[in-house]
């Protein structure tokens, strides 16, 4: 870009994600999106989280999601109940992120999961960020605005808002969602609450725990 920006890419261009895997491995904070919101995404390694909370300006307590592309990548990480199960089959690939308890909090960075002795995963709907995923393993993602401002709906309003924190950005045109995910936490002693209400409604989600 003439003006210093970030690198803007196609999603569909077949070296975008190439060099987005690349960018990441490196530390870079990459511009993404997801079928709910635009994100940034980093590799959550210690220098690269710093970097993505300090884009966000956000507290460091909140705690970053991961996204992934199968349970399988977070084996031996999380508590995964029969519960957090019948909600992953029922609504993964998809809008829900699922907080669950880890087995071993002192492994997680504290930027991930924000001090707690849980972590957010979610597999979502759309084919960048599960790329990445199996690429880079489990990568943070948040999504693409300062805190408390409007989740960003298009690379531009991503670049709006924190563009002079990007190595790059993949460009997938407006997203199909517009929503953030619902956030639902299950405890390890069968409990569940619904933390976030967002694309999935709580409803929804009720009706799926509550099944014989």
């Amino acid at each position: 870009m003439c003006d210093g920006g970030p690198a803007v890419l196609s999603a569909t261009d077949p070296h975008a994600l190439a060099d987005a895997v690349l960018a990441m491995r490196s530390g870079g904070i990459v511009g993404i999106p997801t079928e709910t919101v635009y994100g940034i995404a980093v590799v959550p390694q210690p220098e690269a989280l710093e970097a993505i909370i300090r884009a966000k300006q956000r507290p460091d307590d909140k705690g970053i999601a991961l996204l992934i592309d199968g349970l399988d990548q977070v084996d031996g990480l999380v508590e995964v109940s029969p519960l957090a199960r019948r909600l992953a089959k029922r609504c993964w690939p998809g809008a829900l992120t699922l907080v669950l308890p880890l087995r071993h909090p002192e492994l997680v960075p504290a930027a991930v999961s924000g001090g707690r002795d849980t972590l957010g995963l979610r597999i979502p709907d759309h084919r960048v960020p599960r790329a990445l995923a199996r690429e880079l393993g489990p990568i943070a993602v948040t999504s693409a605005n300062r805190s408390g401002e409007a989740a960003a709906r298009t690379a531009g309003e991503l670049i709006d808002a924190v563009g002079p924190s990007l190595a790059m950005v993949l460009d997938d045109g407006p997203v199909s969602g517009g929503v953030a995910s619902t956030v639902v936490a299950l405890r390890a002693d069968g409990g569940w609450s619904v933390l976030r209400e967002g694309a999935l409604d709580r409803a929804a989600i009720s009706a799926v725990l509550e099944e014989g």
